[in-house]
């Protein structure tokens, strides 16, 4: 599990970023988050083809967007999202691997 802030990107750089860590990376969940100066949260989340089938990254998104004030969702193997409370964030990228425990199928 990799969640993580970027900083200095804006949103199509952090799905390339998540592009490049599925194709570099066997079996991983993603999620990538970066707060732009209007204090607005962008995030993603990826799920390697060889985990799609235990780890959902929108029903994640979902969660993950909500607990930072905002919505999100997606595919099984990548979502988008956002929210405006970046005050969170640090919290909710800690429980990322915590969530996935919880949830995998």
């Amino acid at each position: 599990v990799i969640s993580t802030v970027v900083k200095d990107i804006d949103i199509n750089g952090l799905r390339d970023l998540l592009d490049a860590f599925k194709s570099k990376l066997q079996q991983a969940v993603i999620v990538l988050a970066v707060v732009s100066d209007e204090n607005t949260v962008n995030l993603v989340t990826g799920v390697t083809k060889d985990l799609i089938n235990k780890v959902h990254a929108g029903k994640l998104m979902q969660d993950i967007a909500g607990k930072v004030g905002g919505k999100g969702g997606g595919r099984p193997d990548i979502a988008h999202g956002g929210g405006n409370q970046p005050d969170k964030l640090a919290e909710v990228l800690t429980g990322v691997a915590s969530w996935v425990e919880q949830h995998s199928l």
